[in-house]
């Protein structure tokens, strides 16, 4: 598998996902089928108005008209019917594919701790890239398939009036949709891989300009910020002007197929009828065919363009689904004893010769011993970058230890550093600690968190953006009191930072007194903090 093609490795992604739905290929051959018959119908609608009316002007009685012109209508309706019923039919398979790959994709997000460096290019690749596979079922292979299929059957069809009518019409077509899709595919096959993942870089400057904006203006940084965000949109910009660019060529060029199909049938049509191989009235059939045919290819040189396009975010969604895992997304609580990690009821925390660190990297700190029991609070501190972090992550079960035990409860709360309030109502806000929570649940815990006056069903902005700093610390201490567990374990990450003295003493007056009979650590700079707690481990001692 590891040495297996970029298209290799999307094709086998597409075929895997089409072999997970219920019916999924019966569901894309019948979506072919239908397409083949809406652009038939396009095709026969033309040939048959166009011989109708010949056939009009030659003044028959009207009964030999009869039979063709409902052929008319039923190519006319039906142009539309199947056109409709194969986006039905096409759709409802992609969003099925797109639906599967997007559970995927978060299943394995869900089993690491680390999302990403680049959150904003993360985004994309789980929604703009993911959605790539829509691409591949509605805009690339039903379109080229039913295309190849309603190429060879009108080119059948032409043959039974004029065999070398026939021909033009067939090379031309193969021209207009296969020929120049492909080579417009090949000219802009650089600016179409480039502009997916320079998608991701822009959405990643955005982000971060939008997230640091008032530091970068207070440090005089925002125009160098700026700047490059322009410099990713230029480059973006040209990858999208370098693709319009191929696809106006191969336009052209499509329009002059079309033209030769059309004089090719003048040309070999004019002396069949002339000299009297051909009728008069079948001679439009040779010349407005083409047009129709010809109409119907219009899209596949933007069909090829995105085909190199869903290729290149495919294969970012696979080496997403590929990365190792960071630690874990979900803390499990091993029940055999004699375990590096076992589950106290009593709410007590031990590390014995405890060595910590991420997996691939060494040991950040090493030979800690600990133990916190119930009512207890320790302040661990220590240099920025010791490992106080990596030691809450331990902890908490997010990575293994690399030596020594850690015996926590099964229940632990932590209050991150930066902890994110979502763009939802504040009771969904503190349900993110316990789901099952009920609305009593909910006011209780803001309650015991400060927040006794604001309205569960408020609605927040995205990261707290309507919230003051100390209401969206104290909603995200409501996290930690909503399940209401005495023998919990509390880590509190930094609980006062960016808070001013007044905020930060009013928070910490709450926090203690909700949390006074859980065991408590504390991480954190602050000094007074440190004074709050009777205990205190410093990490600088335990440096790797």
């Amino acid at each position: 598998m590891e040495a297996e093609s970029a298209p290799g490795q999307t094709s086998a992604l597409v075929r895997q996902l089409i072999r997970g739905i219920p019916h999924g290929t019966r569901r894309l051959v019948t979506s072919i089928i239908l397409a083949v018959c809406a652009t038939g119908s396009s095709v026969g609608l033309m040939a048959l108005s166009g011989w109708l009316l010949s056939r009009a002007a030659e003044h028959p009685p009207v009964l030999y008209l009869l039979a063709a012109s409902v052929g008319v209508r039923f190519f006319g309706i039906g142009r539309g019917v199947f056109r409709y019923a194969e986006r039905l039919v096409g759709h409802d398979l992609a969003l099925r594919m797109e639906g599967s790959l997007r559970e995927t994709v978060y299943a394995k997000l869900a089993r690491t701790t680390l999302l990403g460096r680049h959150q904003g290019d993360l985004l994309v690749r789980v929604t703009a890239d993911v959605d790539a596979v829509m691409d591949v079922v509605v805009r690339i292979v039903v379109p080229f398939v039913s295309s190849v299929l309603v190429i060879g059957l009108t080119s059948v069809l032409i043959a039974f009036f004029s065999p070398g009518a026939a021909v033009i019409l067939l090379l031309t077509s193969l021209i207009a949709g296969i020929g120049l899709p492909w080579l417009g595919q090949r000219l802009s096959r650089r600016a179409d891989e480039a502009a997916v993942p320079l998608r991701g870089a822009l959405a990643d400057e955005v982000r971060q300009l939008a997230r640091c904006a008032p530091d970068l203006v207070a440090f005089g940084a925002d125009g160098a910020q700026l700047d490059r965000m322009r410099a990713t949109d230029i480059r973006l910009r040209d990858a999208e002007a370098r693709d319009a660019w191929t696809r106006g060529i191969a336009s052209a060029g499509q329009m002059l197929s079309s033209g030769l199909a059309v004089v090719g049938g003048l040309l070999v049509g004019g002396p069949s009828v002339t000299g009297g191989q051909l009728l008069g009235r079948d001679l439009a059939i040779l010349v407005l065919t083409p047009l129709a045919l010809h109409e119907s290819l219009s899209d596949l040189t933007t069909a090829a363009q995105t085909m190199t396009r869903a290729r290149a975010a495919l294969r970012r969604v696979i080496a997403l689904l590929r990365e190792p895992p960071v630690g874990k997304g979900d803390r499990s609580v091993p029940q055999a004893t004699g375990s590096a990690r076992t589950g106290i009821p009593s709410g007590e925390l031990m590390l014995r010769n405890l060595a910590a660190g991420w997996p691939g990297h060494g040991a950040v700190i090493k030979g800690v011993n600990l133990h916190v029991g119930p009512g207890e609070r320790v302040a661990i501190t220590g240099a920025s970058g010791v490992g106080k972090t990596t030691l809450a992550a331990t902890v908490m079960g997010l990575i293994d230890p690399i030596a020594g035990t850690v015996q926590a409860p099964a229940a632990i709360g932590y209050l991150a550093q930066d902890a994110h309030i979502f763009a939802t109502s504040v009771a969904e806000n503190v349900r993110i600690g316990d789901k099952d929570a009920t609305d009593a649940q909910v006011t209780q815990a803001l309650s015991k968190a400060g927040l006794a006056a604001m309205d569960p069903a408020r609605v927040v902005g995205e990261e707290g953006a309507t919230l003051s700093g100390g209401e969206a610390r104290r909603i995200a201490m409501a996290r930690i009191l909503v399940g209401g567990r005495n023998d919990q374990l509390v880590i509190l990450d930094e609980p006062t930072e960016h808070l001013d003295s007044e905020t930060a003493e009013a928070l910490m007056d709450d926090v203690w007194s909700a949390v006074d009979k859980a065991a408590v650590v504390v991480i954190t700079h602050d000094p007074e903090l440190m004074e709050a707690a009777p205990s205190r481990l410093d990490l600088d001692d335990y440096r790797a």
